[in-house]
């Protein structure tokens, strides 16, 4: 039975919503607000809540809930504030005020951001912290943030998550909250592991697009149409290895940007290891070059739906949207594991 009905801003495909779900104290999705309208559409598929498809400025009453949850983009700026000037990143950086302007007016009982790291060390987030201690609503609550490690939490992944828990009417928030898994949690849970995640699914996918199985399920297991040449790249990587083994072990094939540089990422093309839990996956984990995102066996890149296991999402969890839509969606979603072990914290707060 719902105790505390939810409100998700810039939702994403709701994975902060769903991980409160998993929680299983009581929390129940009301509303949600998403400007992208594949995401928008997943969370409608999954979590069965109105969604408001469109920018939250449109919003003028956010309704009756009792927790705001959600994550505003934030892309922080360049060095001696370089970008400042842009107007698209400057608008994207100030979406967080429209996060504040929903907790002044529903007041709820708790709320929390989940942020890009670089906003706890930002002049926004200085601008934050001011308007908490001086606005007559927001100074009654109280907040605690910090950067939290996804894998501590039972995500088979490491990623940095920037949260910020606030309770009204509390005299403090403790931090952090207490991690499930991991040398530093109560029980010493080991970590969960790629192999854990994705140990299960065929090491070849028969399909190269999204598709529905004969059961009715989405299929998101599917592979890329690879020339012959990425595959014999992928080959010279060993178990853990990246792109500085190709260049040891079939230098001819080293992609020309490559060629020269004896610096750079250790993750690019770089091969995932069972026994860990994986590397951040980001929006473009099909793409090998742009991190370590190669199968730990197989000569390819993850699949969308071992993207979408290591975000920690369940199995049947159904996506909207074209591959890269969904791409998108599992590479910016809060990892709902993540978010139920924060729901749990958030209870135990009120």
């Amino acid at each position: 039975m719902a105790r505390w009905r939810t409100l998700d801003l810039f939702a994403g495909p709701g994975g902060l919503t769903l991980g409160f779900q998993q929680a299983e104290v009581g929390f129940a999705p009301a509303f949600a607000v998403e400007i992208e309208w594949a995401a928008a559409r997943t969370v409608e598929r999954n979590l069965h809540c109105p969604v408001h498809r469109g920018p939250i400025e449109e919003i003028k009453e956010f309704g009756d809930v009792d927790i705001i949850v959600g994550g505003p983009p934030f892309r922080g700026f360049e060095s001696l504030g370089r970008g400042r000037e842009n107007p698209s990143r400057s608008y994207t950086n100030s979406l967080w005020r429209h996060y504040l302007r929903a907790v002044r007016q529903v007041k709820p009982q708790a709320f929390v951001f989940e942020i890009a790291p670089p906003f706890l060390r930002s002049e926004e987030f200085g601008e934050f912290r001011q308007r908490m201690a001086a606005d007559d609503v927001l100074k009654s609550y109280a907040f605690a943030s910090g950067v939290l490690d996804a894998a501590d939490y039972g995500v088979p992944q490491h990623r940095r998550c920037g949260i910020i828990v606030a309770v009204r009417d509390a005299d403090e928030v403790p931090w952090p909250p207490p991690p499930t898994h991991g040398v530093n949690s109560p029980t010493g849970a080991p970590y969960v592991t790629v192999r854990d995640a994705i140990g299960g699914l065929p090491e070849y996918p028969e399909r190269s697009d999204i598709s529905v199985d004969p059961d009715r399920k989405q299929n998101l297991h599917f592979g890329r149409n690879l020339t012959s040449v990425a595959v014999e790249r992928y080959r010279a990587i060993p178990p853990g290895g990246n792109r500085f083994d190709l260049a040891r072990n079939q230098p001819d094939l080293l992609p020309r940007c490559w060629r020269g540089r004896p610096a750079g990422s250790a993750d690019a093309m770089g091969r995932l290891w069972w026994d860990r839990p994986s590397s951040t996956i980001r929006t473009e984990f099909f793409k090998p070059e742009k991190g370590r995102y190669l199968h730990p066996e197989a000569n390819r890149p993850i699949t969308h739906r071992e993207a979408a296991l290591l975000q920690s999402f369940p199995s049947d969890f159904e996506f909207e949207g074209t591959k890269i839509q969904v791409a998108r969606q599992i590479g910016n979603a809060v990892p709902p594991c993540l978010g139920a072990a924060i729901g749990r914290f958030v209870a135990a707060q009120l």
